[in-house]
């Protein structure tokens, strides 16, 4: 209720039962729910990433509410089967990979080279660290439900990948006849293709090795000189 004061002011009635105040218990109540529902959901994909680790790869939902605690019929709520709660972990390592690796913000400012060297760097390392890489990239990566997942990420990649080398050609980086999308989809397939060798071979090669060899292989993909500014281990100067 709105009350109106002698000098004609609106004055809002806050007290305990009125109107205004029951809407703002009301909203308050829903704000409260919705942080319920989205804490139990980061929670079941929590423990889904966590049983599929332990299960290589083989995920139950009654196993998986149990774990987080909830009931199987709220699991099935938030994700909808078992194919939508797998979906969503690994949606949740991608969204985690691209604020790690390919969110340019907060980044330190370097020549593209480095920064770009850099970044290899970094996704092994990620990929090294995240003991759920190894089913993201082999077992998991088969499943029907993570196709689509995987598919948009893709699909991101290439095109951040392709606005990245355009950008790169327009400031004389890399020179004007290579073709950005197909280089950059060569070079996603060919860095994945090595990434799967590494994380499932018995031995992990050395990461920093790796990237080394990685980025002699975009440097050479992308024809860069010495002129481009690119340095290995920010030491010797690749020609």
């Amino acid at each position: 209720m709105i009350r109106r004061t002698t000098t004609g002011r609106a004055n809002f009635d806050l007290s305990p039962g009125s109107e205004i105040d029951t809407e703002l218990n009301s909203i308050q109540r829903q704000d409260q729910k919705m942080t319920a529902a989205i804490a139990t959901r980061e929670r079941l994909v929590r423990t889904a990433q966590e049983e599929l680790i332990r299960t290589h790869g083989h995920l139950e939902m009654q196993a998986v509410a149990k774990r987080a605690q909830v009931s199987v019929g709220l699991a099935y709520h938030h994700f909808g089967s078992k194919a939508g709660l797998i979906a969503a972990v690994v949606e949740a390592f991608y969204s985690r990979l691209d604020g790690e690796v390919f969110n340019d913000a907060g980044q330190p400012s370097e020549d593209w080279a480095n920064r770009e060297r850099r970044r290899i760097a970094s996704y092994i390392a990620f990929h090294y660290n995240h003991p759920f890489a190894p089913l993201v990239i082999g077992a998991l990566s088969r499943a029907p439900e993570v196709l689509d997942v995987e598919r948009a990420f893709t699909n991101r990649q290439l095109a951040g990948g392709a606005r990245m080398l355009e950008a790169a050609q327009r400031d004389g980086f890399v020179p004007d006849h290579i073709d950005p999308h197909l280089t950059i989809a060569l070079m996603i397939g060919g860095i994945r293709q090595a990434l799967i060798g590494a994380l499932t071979s018995k031995r992990r090669p050395d990461p920093e090795k790796l990237t080394d060899e990685i980025w002699a292989f975009m440097a050479g993909a992308l024809c860069l000189t010495a002129g481009s500014g690119i340095e290995k281990n920010g030491r010797d100067k690749v020609a």
